[in-house]
């Protein structure tokens, strides 16, 4: 329709783990890979595979972010200053981490309710089902797929490798 406008990943903003507000228009023209974030969580080791698909692609343009989130069984306790430490210490995750925000419910992240709308998950379920759920955002800005927190960030890697190409 006339006058309405597409959402996309600049419309949005979000506060970093050192409690700056960032735009996400910062990211424009990047591929862009969204993740939901644990340090107490079965999947936690992923932040290793992050890593590396941050520091393999990063120069091609791709973007790695997490997002904490203590909404699945309390495995993100932490405060930021400690969930900056645990991801420095143990992964060298050198990605930009973002403060805990909420993905599912009524404090829901802007940013969070528009990716789960944009690309809702098994059976058109929009709700986060666990930590490690992941998005990835196209260089124009629109949401390309939701991977679940199953899906290793070495598979996901085979199609960044090829959106990058």
């Amino acid at each position: 329709m006339e006058g309405d406008t597409m959402t996309t990943l600049a419309d949005f903003s979000a506060v970093t783990i050192d409690g700056e507000t960032v735009s996400l228009a910062g990211y424009a023209g990047k591929l862009v890979l969204i993740v939901n974030v644990a340090s107490r969580c079965g999947f936690t080791p992923q932040y290793e595979g992050l890593e590396a698909l941050w520091r393999t692609y990063r120069e091609r343009g791709l973007v790695v972010l997490g997002f904490p989130c203590d909404q699945f069984g309390h495995q993100e306790p932490g405060d930021e200053a400690q969930i900056r430490s645990f991801c420095t210490l143990n992964y060298e995750v050198s990605f930009p981490l973002f403060a805990k925000i909420e993905v599912n419910g009524a404090g829901t992240h802007p940013l969070y309710r528009w990716l789960k709308a944009e690309q809702p998950g098994v059976l058109g379920t929009e709700a986060i089902k666990w930590n490690f759920t992941k998005f990835l955002v196209g260089r124009e800005g629109g949401v390309l797929k939701r991977y679940a927190p199953t899906d290793t960030p070495q598979a996901i890697g085979e199609d960044i490798a090829t959106l990058l190409a």
